[in-house]
């Protein structure tokens, strides 16, 4: 890999993209210490926008980080090694910075990313894959809505999709493809604005990106972890203790080995376990090397551990009024009438429906349409839902 030390900022070629008729030939920087960090942050401080998209270890690493953060800036791209960068504060500055818009492509994950890393905060937050879906788009990935839009053809290798973005050196090609990411994010943001514009939606996708941009990280609740896992509702109490403590055992030596937790024993494992805890643990399917010897101890520890605790009971549910016969007919009449409007109105606008309104709101108004003016009020509820949409579902309960 070429190391920034060597030659200071510079510009590597990602080589031809297709773009409609002809091509473009793109550019990005590595930046992978810490005085070219501050000399591409120059560029990117100075900016009134950037692009911003990130690449993380999840598949292959635990627990998991951003492994690259790829930034573009009039000047062209940059791609940032934040595992040999130390102090990104400088980013975190410019992204917080409500005057300086962040253009992302399906950005929830990378917004409570940066959250969890560095404790970043994005002031000004553009996703043009919300702005894509409300001008029609039903491919919401960046390829189908770079060509959709601007005619323009991006590689997306499954390989280079599933990269250990944690691994060094990092091959030009990998490190091409990620730049790939942010070099038209520009073009396409300004595009489907005035898509936007055009159709009378910008404030409709301004809201959802503001609430976006409120994500944060919530680290996990260890006492919930067990619910959680895949098939837990099919055990009892004693059955949930039992998973609760393998659980835990499995937390313990995902960290040990930095693997991610389906990687170390996936939950069908677990919960096969949890339902015949006597079982032979070197027959047990899906436990590998934790069948056997120091491990399988482990194991049978953990499952000691649960049989001996309390038994767990599941988080309460939130509990709904009963309804007699009459009224649960007279609420599913309702529900498909809502339903209906709502897949009209789609149709209408050319839209997904569920953008349109909530389904669990509807399915409350179903129950209990008296109470609509509540609805209209809750958190899932958008400002520019009620607005525009308030009257019409009005009409559709009557």
């Amino acid at each position: 890999r070429p190391r920034s030390h060597r030659a200071p900022l510079m510009w590597y070629s990602i080589g031809t993209v297709k773009a409609g008729a002809g091509y473009l030939t793109n550019d990005y920087k590595l930046i992978d210490d810490q005085p070219g960090y501050r000399r591409a942050m120059k560029a990117i401080s100075g900016a009134k926008r950037i692009g911003l998209d990130l690449e993380s270890n999840g598949f292959f690493r635990y627990p998991e980080r951003v492994c690259l953060l790829q930034v573009s800036a009039l000047s062209g791209a940059f791609v940032i090694d934040p595992l040999a960068v130390e102090d990104l504060s400088a980013l975190g500055a410019t992204l917080a910075n409500p005057k300086v818009e962040t253009i992302l492509h399906s950005g929830s994950y990378d917004v409570v990313s940066l959250d969890r890393d560095w404790g970043f905060r994005v002031g000004a937050l553009f996703d043009t894959q919300i702005a894509a879906a409300f001008v029609g788009i039903r491919r919401l990935g960046l390829a189908p809505v770079l060509e959709s839009v601007l005619g323009v053809s991006i590689p997306k290798e499954k390989k280079l999709q599933r990269s250990d973005w944690s691994l060094r050196p990092l091959s030009e090609k990998a490190l091409a493809y990620a730049a790939g990411d942010v070099l038209h994010l520009f073009d396409l943001r300004d595009a489907l604005a005035e898509k936007l514009r055009a159709l009378g939606r910008t404030e409709w996708a301004a809201e959802e990106c503001r609430r976006l941009a409120a994500s944060r990280y919530e680290k996990p609740d260890p006492e919930m972890a067990v619910f959680s896992v895949k098939g837990w509702r099919d055990l009892d109490g004693r059955g949930l203790a039992i998973l609760k403590a393998l659980v835990e055992f499995r937390e313990d030596q995902a960290v040990i080995a930095g693997r991610p937790r389906f990687r170390v024993i996936p939950d069908a494992a677990l919960v096969a376990l949890a339902k015949r805890p006597d079982s032979d643990l070197r027959r047990a399917r899906g436990l590998g090397r934790f069948g056997r010897g120091r491990l399988a101890a482990g194991v049978r520890r953990a499952i000691a551990d649960g049989k001996a605790a309390d038994p767990v009971r599941p988080p309460a549910r939130a509990r709904t009024p009963r309804m007699s016969r009459a009224e649960t007919v007279a609420a599913g009449a309702r529900l498909a009438a809502l339903k209906a409007w709502r897949s009209e109105l789609g149709e209408s606008l050319g839209l997904d429906p569920a953008l349109l309104w909530p389904m669990p709101s509807l399915k409350r108004l179903a129950r209990d349409p008296a109470a609509l003016a509540d609805e209209t009020r809750s958190e899932e509820v958008r400002d520019w839902q009620r607005a525009e949409f308030g009257d019409a579902i009005r009409k559709a309960l009557r």
